[in-house]
């Protein structure tokens, strides 16, 4: 009696068995991204809301920040450099073949503590290593798991990064834009579809707990419909200008402040980034977190800004956003990038058209994109991650804003020398 299974019924199974562990991966990515932002809009209610109503403490903010910093330089110190960005993790992956897992505990704790103290920093950094880490920990423990280890890392990335931002077809391209290797094993059709199961999983699985037991971070707010007259489309030229000088500031200042900061030793150097955040964040609170609640006031209260004001701001967030990232109190740069972009649209639409607001959006939304698409180099995912906030019909000039902006801000880090 022949015992032997089919080709096509082991090809089934290996199918079905992918779609199985990218469904879980996709929940465990979703409630990872829930627990997180949970933790941090608790952590940040009691530290910035709470306490300060109980205690009167002087120069309040400068304490919390230096007191924290210290923490954290000391956290990293013993444990490590944590957390670590979408690019060093995928990088690892693509050179390493592996991501280590041991440490998740130390992501995680890492993660938060910055966004605690009211780092200018976004929390998508320490997520990608932990839900990274745990395709890698399945790998080794989990025996079919293994030959698809790195498919499974790159598909939890994304799912973490689109949950994240709300931006379902985000996290795809910022994995997969310009990526020099395609998922290995999966044709284009079947690679889809198992992104969209593992994003349909994680999805469902953050409004699940949303719904239950209340959202943290809600992601950036969403621009109402206007009308973009032919002024505007004149002053798109203008404005994305603005965003590629933003583009070329965020590149040069990132590289003069890790220079800068490698003079530092341990530990001192975080509390100077502290001391920084308190002193700017006590006259400019607009500039410390990572401008998501910020964004929303905006929206709301921009007329009471001088036009100049908000451009400042715009510099300024850039400046203490590399700050904080190369001086120790670390995470993502995508949630103060697009604050900071909105803020330079809003100054310049209001200083040549008033505060009319269709024309401030559409500034917004130009300037924006021209310099994520400056920074990033991946238009298509610039596009996706701004397409929930900005208006349907402003879809094309956002492509196009991004696209000027990944192929004319041409530096990379590695040549600001001659800059800076």
């Amino acid at each position: 009696m022949n015992n032997t299974k089919s080709p096509k019924n082991i090809s089934l199974k290996n199918q079905l068995e992918l779609c199985l562990f990218c469904a879980l991966i996709g929940a465990v990515a979703g409630a990872l991204v829930w627990i997180l932002l949970k933790i941090m809009a608790v952590g940040t209610e009691f530290l910035w809301k709470w306490l300060p109503g109980k205690i009167s403490v002087p120069y309040y903010t400068i304490f919390i920040c230096v007191a924290g910093a210290a923490i954290i330089g000391i956290f990293r110190k013993i444990f490590g450099d944590y957390p670590e960005d979408l690019e060093t993790v995928m990088g690892k992956v693509r050179t390493e073949k592996r991501y280590e897992y041991k440490n998740m505990l130390v992501m995680m704790v890492a993660a938060l503590l910055p966004l605690l103290i009211g780092s200018s920093v976004g929390p998508e950094a320490g997520l990608t290593g932990i839900i990274v880490g745990l395709c890698y920990w399945a790998g080794d423990n989990l025996k079919f798991a293994g030959q698809n280890t790195r498919n499974y890392s790159q598909i939890g990335a994304a799912v973490s990064m689109s949950v994240l931002f709300h931006a379902p077809l985000f996290g795809i391209f910022e994995v997969e834009e310009n990526s020099e290797e395609d998922l290995a094993a999966l044709t284009k059709g079947s690679k889809l579809f198992i992104y969209g199961i593992a994003l349909a999983a994680g999805t469902g699985i953050y409004a699940g707990l949303s719904a239950l037991f209340g959202a943290g971070l809600s992601g950036f707010p969403s621009f109402d419909m206007v009308e973009i007259q032919k002024k505007d489309y004149l002053l798109m030229i203008l404005y994305i200008l603005c965003g590629l000088i933003l583009a070329y500031f965020y590149q040069a200042t990132h590289k003069l402040t890790g220079n800068i900061s490698n003079r530092f030793p341990a530990v001192v150097k975080e509390i100077f980034a502290g001391l920084c955040l308190g002193i700017m964040g006590s006259f400019l609170p607009a500039l410390m977190f990572s401008g998501e609640e910020q964004m929303g006031t905006l929206m709301k209260t921009y007329t009471s800004y001088l036009p100049l004001a908000l451009i400042g701001i715009a510099f300024f967030k850039l400046l203490l956003t590399n700050l904080c990232i190369q001086f120790g109190l670390k995470g993502g740069h995508f949630f103060p990038v697009i604050f900071a972009g909105v803020c330079m649209g809003y100054g310049m639409a209001m200083l040549i058209c008033g505060p009319d607001g269709g024309h401030v959006v559409f500034g917004a939304a130009i300037v924006t994109a021209s310099l994520l698409g400056g920074i990033m180099k991946k238009p298509l995912a610039v596009t996706m991650l701004l397409f929930l906030c900005f208006p349907v019909k402003m879809f094309i000039w956002i492509f196009i804003a991004a696209a000027v902006g990944s192929k004319l801000v041409t530096l990379k880090p590695e040549q600001l020398s001659s800059v800076v």
